[in-house]
């Protein structure tokens, strides 16, 4: 059953890592240099940071629970990048002032700034996305790329419809808020055209979006079956479908790449 997990894991997070690992390639061949300062945004344990962190980049991660820092402080530890990881407790919706009064370099009249800023799975939850964008916008530097992953209100009426729950699906589709009733655990969810309105309206250019698990939350389990052939060709699958607008669009996640 754990190989099983992890395996569905890994063919979830490919399509978000490939394009993670693209704006990074871009970034540091614009910059000239190797190592990228990034503000992980409800970076939560560290899934994202300690990876990044690894490949020798310096994450600042903002969360709200302390526990989570905790478990982000051990994660970094383990991986023996403790001094390329750092954890900041407080509000995504205050991110500026959170940041400035974080750095020890606070009063000498220092500007924090990020050459990339990933938010990924926070929009859906946040009270106001709106404010969280524009602290994205302005935590990074002229230039700096942010990786925005939200859920697609699309995706959750079809998948509420393949469940057999069709007033559940159209309840989604009519919702402002992309839910399909009181039990639904997602607070908030968008389509394409209002997640790239968010981000446009904070300041950020829109220059790439992508569609992420577009088959892996339909695909049975069983179909895996710990068979690792099977996973790399649903990988492969899910990579070629991330960019097709029909099948990006009813994707349960949507990906977007903003330049400031």
């Amino acid at each position: 059953m754990a190989d099983r997990l992890r395996m569905r894991s890994s063919v979830r997070n490919a399509l978000v890592w490939r394009v993670l690992h693209d704006a990074i390639a871009d970034l540091t061949a614009a910059l000239g240099r190797d190592q990228l300062d990034v503000l992980d945004v409800g970076g939560g344990t560290g899934g994202i940071a300690v990876p990044l962190a690894e490949l020798g980049h310096r994450v600042t991660v903002v969360d709200t629970s302390p526990d989570s820092l905790a478990a982000l402080e051990r994660r970094a530890a383990d991986a023996g990048v403790t001094a390329l990881v750092s954890g900041v407790q407080g509000d995504a919706a205050n991110l500026p002032d959170l940041l400035q009064s974080a750095d020890p370099r606070h009063g000498e009249a220092a500007e924090v700034g990020f050459d990339l800023v990933v938010c990924h799975s926070v929009l859906e939850i946040v009270d106001d996305p709106a404010p969280v964008l524009v602290g994205v916008a302005h935590s990074l530097r002229p230039g700096g790329l942010a990786s925005i992953v939200t859920a697609n209100a699309v995706a959750a009426a079809l998948h509420r419809a393949i469940a057999g729950r069709f007033d559940e699906a159209l309840h989604v589709l009519r919702d402002p808020l992309g839910r399909y009733g009181q039990s639904d655990p997602t607070p908030r969810r968008f389509a394409l055209s209002d997640v790239r309105s968010l981000v446009e309206a904070a300041g950020l250019t829109v220059v790439a979006t992508h569609g992420a698990r577009v088959f892996a939350d339909v695909v049975p389990t069983g179909s895996l079956d710990g068979d690792p052939q099977a996973a790399a060709s649903l990988v492969e699958l899910e990579l070629e479908a991330a960019d097709v607008p029909a099948l990006r669009d009813i994707a349960s996640a949507l990906h977007l790449i903003a330049r400031r």
